[in-house]
């Protein structure tokens, strides 16, 4: 049903496609599109119930949408047929392409690749420059929450609970010296997809945060990582802390840690 989701997604589909050449639409895939979303058991509720009263495989297997569904799933099996090995040849080569990124880094280590790996990553807490004039400090505070604040946009709803707590700025321990509240840093560690959530430690392996983004300039880092511009966003644990004790009222999982200060 995802299918029906997003029209331009079938439509270009459809046209890249001899799979799509019909008779009775002589190659108007504008036509064949727009056939499946008016035709098909999937394409409204009402087409649906229609078929639910009367199920059967033929109509199944007549269905525009379904043998759009087995046409592209033929083609990506033929398609992979014809491919054959080269997978098996390109790991080799990239295998090559690792060493020899490996051997011209020396005699600095290089750490494994963040896809398809499980690995520990190594950086620095450190501010960047991406072009003249711009300059990104190392961390944010709560005041960043309240200048982006928009009621009407869900991403950037702030409760009233935690409002007030900044307003106040009712942080307790967890506030810097200076009395702001510390919510996100920047380190020089790598991520990519799926590291969200990883721990973020200190050289005393103490839990200092939580990784869950990149900057803007890291969207390259699956090719080449650039130390003067690329940066993974981390969730200050402070923030962490301050949330579960003074928003979330969880006084008794604070008590279960030990914080070191």
């Amino acid at each position: 049903s995802s299918l029906f989701n997003n029209r331009h997604f079938v439509n270009q589909m459809s046209a890249s496609s001899q799979l799509f050449e019909n008779k009775e639409y002589k190659g108007d895939y504008n036509a064949y599109v727009d056939a499946m979303y008016d035709t098909s058991i999937l394409a409204n509720q009402a087409n649906f119930d229609k078929f639910i009263k009367k199920p059967t495989v033929k109509a199944i297997e007549k269905d525009i949408a379904t043998q759009y569904s087995r046409a592209k799933f033929d083609k990506y099996t033929n398609l992979a047929e014809q491919m054959g090995k080269l997978p098996e040849e390109l790991a080799l080569l990239h295998k090559t392409y690792i060493r020899g990124l490996g051997e011209m880094k020396l005699p600095v280590p290089s750490y494994p690749d963040a896809n398809f790996t499980i690995r520990l990553t190594y950086g620095n807490v450190k501010p960047y420059s991406p072009k003249d004039g711009v300059y990104y400090k190392y961390y944010t505070t709560t005041d960043g929450i309240l200048e982006k604040e928009n009621p009407e946009d869900r991403e950037f709803v702030v409760p009233a609970k935690l409002k007030e707590l900044i307003e106040k700025k009712d942080f307790g321990r967890y506030a810097l010296p200076n009395g702001e509240m510390p919510v996100c840093f920047l380190s020089t560690n790598d991520i990519t997809g799926g590291n969200s959530g990883s721990p973020v430690l200190n050289e005393n392996g103490e839990l200092i945060g939580c990784a869950f983004d990149g900057n803007w300039e890291s969207l390259s880092g699956d090719i080449n990582f650039d130390n003067n511009l690329q940066r993974c966003i981390n969730l200050d644990i402070r923030y962490v802390l301050f949330i579960l004790e003074k928003l979330g009222g969880c006084g008794h999982l604070i008590n279960e840690m030990t914080i070191v200060e």
